[in-house]
Order: C-alpha cells, then sequence, then structure tokens
C-alpha cells in the first residue's frame, strides 16, 4: 500500500452535473470529512447546441435550484467556497443569469447572505473577427479555416475558460463562484492550484472527478472527494456502497477523450503516461505521475446558431417482408419521397432535405449492417424532413404522407398501412441548431476575455 498523502487541498465533487439530484447526506459526509471547498459542473456540450444558441438550460430550473440549495447551505454551514462551472448547461451570458436568479432566491428565502461572483464567458462577434484578422485564431480537426461571417451566423459564442478566474474570485473575496462556460477540468483544479498543489496532480484530479460518481464502481451514486498534494491525489466515493479501484480511476481518462494520456486545457496539456494508480484501501486510490506540460494559453471557442426548421412523423412496421429488405426498401422510399415534393411543390419547397431513421436496424449508428444479419423484428422508420420554414416543413411531410404510411416494397405488392401512433401524423419539431465553431483563440491573459462581476443578498429581491 502506498503511503497516504500529506497536507492536500479536499475538494468535494458532489455530482457529475447540477441538475442531476444529490444526495445531501453525501455533502454531509465530505464536508466533515474535511472538505477545502465544494465544485462541480454544471453544463457541457453533449447534448449538442440547441441549449447554447438559445441560452435555455437542458434541465429544470426545480431540478437545477433543489441541487443548488443543498450545496448553498453546505457552503454557508462549513464557510467553505462553492465553485460551479458551465452554468445553465452552455455558460452563455443568459445562462449564467439564469443560475444567479436562482442562487439569489435561495439566498432570500434561506436567510443566506453570499458573497457570489458571476464569470462571464459569452464573446462578441466583432472582438472575434479583429482576432481572426490578427492570426490569432486557429480552427481544430474537423474545421480547417477561419471563416470570419461564422462568428456573425452565431447566436452566442463562448469562449471555455480555464481555472485563473475562479482562483481571482477567490481571492477577490467570493463565497461562490458561478462560472460561465468552462473545462470540465478547470472548476474542480482551481481551488488545489491556488493552494499550491501540484498542476499535474491538480488537473489529472479534476478530470478523473468530473463526472462525480462515474470514477467508481457505482457511477449513480453520489460523488467523490479528491485530495489533491504536490505529487498526486487521492480519490474516495462519497457513498458508502461505491468503490474506487484503479481500473474505474485510470478509465476515466477515457471519457470524452480521444488520447487516454493526454488531456488538453488552456495553458497546457496533462500528460498521465506515466501515472500510476495504486489502492490505499478498498475504497480509495492514490494516482502519482502526473504532469502538466505548460503550452501558449488558448481558450476554446463554441459557437452556435439556428438553421431550418423540422417536421417529424414515425410509422411502425412488422412486415416481414419489408423488414427482409429494409435498406432496399428505406432507399426506395426516400428515392420516391424526394421525387414526390419535386413533382407536387416544386421551387416553392425551395432547398429542403429528407431523412429516413429505421430506428431498430441501422439509426443509430447510421453503419451499413452485415449482409448476413437476421431481419428485425420490428422497426420504427422515422421520416424527418428540414426545411427553410416550420410550414414548409410541414407541407413537405403533409405531402409525402400517403407513400410514408402505405409505400410497398414492390409495385405488385397490395397497398400496405404501417402502423402510425400519432394523430394528427406531423409533428413539428422546431429550428435546428448547429455548432457552427470549433477553434481556438490565443490570449495573453486567462482572465482576458473573462468579464466578473459581484453580486450580494441586496440584488435577491430583484431575482
Amino acid at each position: 500500500m502506498p503511503q497516504r498523502l500529506h497536507s492536500t487541498t479536499n475538494v468535494l465533487v458532489p455530482i457529475g452535473a447540477l441538475g442531476l439530484g444529490l444526495s445531501e447526506a453525501d455533502v454531509a459526509t465530505g464536508v466533515a470529512a474535511g472538505a477545502h471547498a465544494i465544485a462541480c459542473d454544471a453544463g457541457s456540450t453533449d447534448s449538442g447546441p440547441a441549449y447554447l444558441a438559445t441560452g435555455r438550460p437542458k434541465y429544470s430550473r426545480a431540478a437545477v435550484k433543489a441541487d443548488l440549495l443543498i450545496l448553498m447551505k453546505a457552503q454557508a454551514r462549513a464557510k467553505i467556497p462553492l465553485l460551479i462551472g458551465s452554468c445553465g448547461t452552455s455558460g452563455c451570458d443568459v445562462a449564467l443569469d439564469w443560475m444567479r436568479d436562482i442562487a439569489l432566491e435561495i439566498a432570500r428565502e434561506n436567510g443566506l447572505k453570499p458573497r457570489i461572483a458571476l464569470l462571464y464567458a459569452e464573446q462578441d462577434p466583432a472582438l472575434l473577427t479583429a482576432r481572426a484578422a490578427q492570426g490569432r485564431i486557429e480552427p481544430l480537426a474537423p474545421m480547417s479555416s477561419v471563416d470570419a461571417a461564422l462568428f456573425g451566423e452565431c447566436d452566442h459564442i463562448v469562449a471555455l475558460m480555464g481555472p485563473e478566474p475562479y482562483i481571482a474570485a477567490l481571492e477577490a473575496g467570493a463565497d461562490i463562484v458561478l462560472g460561465g462556460r468552462t473545462t470540465d477540468t478547470a472548476v474542480l483544479a482551481a481551488v488545489p492550484l491556488m493552494r499550491g498543489a501540484g498542476a499535474g496532480p491538480a488537473w489529472h484530479a479534476g478530470k478523473t472527478a468530473e463526472c462525480g460518481g462515474l470514477c467508481t464502481t457505482h457511477a449513480r451514486e453520489g460523488g467523490v472527494m479528491i485530495r489533491v498534494g504536490k505529487n498526486g491525489f487521492e480519490v474516495e466515493p462519497l457513498s458508502a456502497i461505491a468503490r474506487c479501484t484503479p481500473r474505474t480511476v485510470s478509465s476515466h481518462m477515457l471519457y470524452e477523450n480521444s488520447d487516454p494520456f493526454l488531456l488538453h486545457e488552456p495553458g497546457g496539456v496533462l500528460d498521465v503516461t506515466g501515472a500510476r494508480y495504486e489502492p490505499v484501501d478498498d475504497r480509495t486510490v492514490q494516482v502519482t505521475g502526473s504532469v502538466f506540460l505548460p503550452k501558449p494559453y488558448t481558450m476554446k471557442l463554441e459557437g452556435a446558431g439556428g438553421g431550418g426548421y423540422q417536421t417529424l412523423m414515425l410509422v411502425g412496421i412488422q412486415d416481414p417482408g419489408v423488414l427482409a429488405e429494409i435498406d432496399r426498401f428505406v432507399s426506395q422510399m426516400h428515392e420516391v419521397l424526394v421525387e414526390r415534393v419535386r413533382n407536387s411543390m416544386g421551387s416553392e419547397a425551395g432547398v429542403f432535405d429528407i431523412s429516413l431513421r429505421p430506428y431498430g436496424w441501422n439509426a443509430v449508428s447510421g453503419m451499413p449492417v452485415d449482409p448476413a444479419a437476421a431481419p428485425a423484428r420490428e422497426i420504427g422508420l422515422m421520416f424527418v424532413a428540414t426545411a427553410a420554414t416550420q410550414e414548409l416543413a410541414t407541407q413537405i411531410a403533409k405531402t409525402c404522407n400517403p407513400w410514408f404510411f402505405h409505400l410497398p416494397l414492390n409495385p405488385e405488392t397490395p397497398m400496405p398501412s404501417y402502423a402510425f401512433p400519432f394523430s394528427p401524423a406531423e409533428v413539428e419539431r422546431g429550428q435546428v441548431f448547429e455548432f457552427k465553431l470549433n477553434h481556438v483563440v490565443h490570449v495573453d491573459h486567462p482572465s482576458e476575455l473573462v468579464r466578473m462581476e459581484f453580486v450580494g443578498i441586496r440584488e435577491a429581491a430583484h431575482a
């Protein structure tokens, strides 16, 4: 067994994302075990571009408020800092303000008086256009160039901040720091770095704990405590039924990361090639050998904007003949539907797209199925029409309706009727959103593109 680490900075990570539902008992356990700070993430790009483009959160206000209430009360009792990154899912300004108002409402209702720092990450397209002209913005794969026109096409653009703005907020006297878009790792590494922990251990501990209990044997059972020292860190689950093992801890470097040994962050690269994972006991793992390699400081840019509109239709198919030749059926249906729209609507349809997705066959992967595979027992065939307006998308769906519900596999086959679950059949999905940026911007200072503001209990009345 390795010797236990001493003089560590202990960070309580109660959950992988605020709003998932956390345990008040687990938080109390972590605080009692000597936490110096509470930190967690509240968003990401995992769920697609709509949340950044619209500024709307993924999780309900009630769910986020319930979790934040537990954390704010724990912060007030323990008098330790609380850090939350990527507020409101996307971390754009309106999402951060949404979280600010929830925090102020909790403070007012519970007699709490924290000093709250807000870290804004949203960027002005004009500023980024100027940075691009200076050669300070570079594309990330699969992007291959910097097209300044894309900045204006985004509804919101954020720059992912590192730990330095959080440290600055705490040094300025913040009790709670609510951050805009932040790398998942940075919000957890901030306090250890501020207190003098080793950069390699701090960043690696942050990566390990970013999803709370996901680095344990029971992924949905609470969070973890990370104890970060000069030359290593330890991670231990908060839940009594969960365990950390060398396998569960080391494997988290593969989570949302294409390289199991290197992780790119603002200002450098975490390298765990030489990391050693050893059990301290049957619940706790110690990690040593992680290093952080400083690089020129960059911040990743995420931008999203609105596009066309979509209308959906859905049928269920159990016809054995169709299911025996699904690929041919879907291909010929697509050809028939596109031709019908062109013949019936002509130029009125504008630029449109029809997508057919056979769930139960290959709709998830989109990859061809082995020809030797047995036919599916049934499929749910989804029709997606994308057009310039909602009305056009729906008219395209209505134009395709009789063929989508009744197209036979072969012309001589009697007209079938596939099972449709809704009436009317057309489901208007609304606007389609897309990520338009995958770039990094070079900065001279980590807080250069971050705006800090403080709010106190006096603002609660206006929340």
